[in-house]
């Protein structure tokens, strides 16, 4: 579905028939807000009360943190820091809200389905989106300052974060059918890749600064998670702590990076910002496939899990 979008998602933006005059930035704003947090609504409702404790599960809490959002942030900040004062200073703010944003809710499932640590993972998704009510807006204040209204942040974060949490809890209980979550969120999903990648300003970006996005995106998912799998890999943990490791350092929340673009910033600012946000989704998805096909494969992971019976 990601794949798909982003292909529609590059025709309607090269071909110019996206309807930028309809869905003025505004407007795309506040269905980008709605969508993300119907989106993060049903996926928190999923996760149960139980097993939430961070200093129960310190060392798990740990774990999560410090990959989930401080490494996990460091390739797009070291990009916007890089960036920032040059010419192309407008298009790298979009690397702060992406670095701003937490791992993925589909962390998670993702968890579940490659064999990895699935109550770590959920347990964690709970505690990092609590911790992201502080740390996104700390992040955009320390980068962007002044040139930001911050109480506009801080009502996004509630309306994207905070909010969903709270209602999650309402739900927990209600059946929901799992084809018919995966329907809604898959559909939600491949809307909003639509919506940003269609936006974003790729003609006036220029071939330079779209191939430093690319890159950046390629150091923040496919060498930062080799070089993670690889160093844990090296130190003997297993495979279900990798597996959830890999996903949280890598695989970022770009639903959230696209809110806060769209509602924080103004004017032209926006397309050009979308830019960053559009070729980190690109790369996501080749990330995933690879991941998929080839990292955490089903020959790999058969073999690995075998092999740790043994021990």
């Amino acid at each position: 579905m990601m794949s798909f979008a982003v292909v529609i998602s590059l025709i309607t933006n090269f071909t110019g028939i996206f309807p930028g005059d309809v869905l003025n930035p505004g407007l795309r704003s506040n269905i980008t807000i709605f969508c993300l947090a119907v989106m993060l609504t049903l996926s928190f409702s999923r996760i149960p009360y139980r097993d939430l404790n961070p200093v129960k599960y310190s060392a798990s809490t740990i774990r999560a943190i410090v990959l989930g959002l401080v490494v996990a942030s460091i390739v797009p900040l070291v990009g916007f820091f890089i960036l920032n004062g040059t010419e192309y200073a407008d298009y790298a703010k979009g690397l702060v809200f992406i670095a701003a944003t937490p791992f993925a809710a589909s962390v998670g499932p993702l968890s579940y389905i490659l064999k990895g640590d699935f109550p770590h993972a959920l347990r964690s998704t709970i505690i990092i989106y609590v911790l992201a009510l502080l740390w996104i807006p700390l992040i955009v204040w320390v980068c962007l300052g002044e040139s930001v209204d911050m109480k506009t942040v801080f009502i996004t974060v509630l309306e994207i974060i905070a909010l969903p949490l709270i209602l999650s809890r309402l739900i927990t209980k209600v059946p929901i059918p799992k084809d018919v979550m995966s329907i809604i969120l898959n559909c939600i999903i491949m809307f909003l890749v639509w919506l940003s990648v269609s936006s974003a300003d790729f003609q006036s970006a220029g071939l330079f600064i779209m191939v430093v996005f690319l890159l950046i995106a390629g150091l923040r998912t496919f060498f930062m998670g080799n070089v993670v799998e690889y160093a844990e890999h090296r130190a003997g943990i297993h495979w279900t702590q990798r597996v959830t490791d890999i996903l949280m350092v890598t695989y970022k929340n770009k639903g959230i990076a696209l809110a806060l673009c769209t509602a924080v910033l103004v004017g032209p600012v926006i397309p050009k910002a979308m830019v960053a946000i559009a070729a980190s989704i690109i790369v996501d998805v080749c990330w995933v496939a690879f991941v998929d096909g080839f990292l955490f494969s089903s020959k790999r992971m058969e073999k690995e899990l075998r092999s740790e019976s043994s021990e």
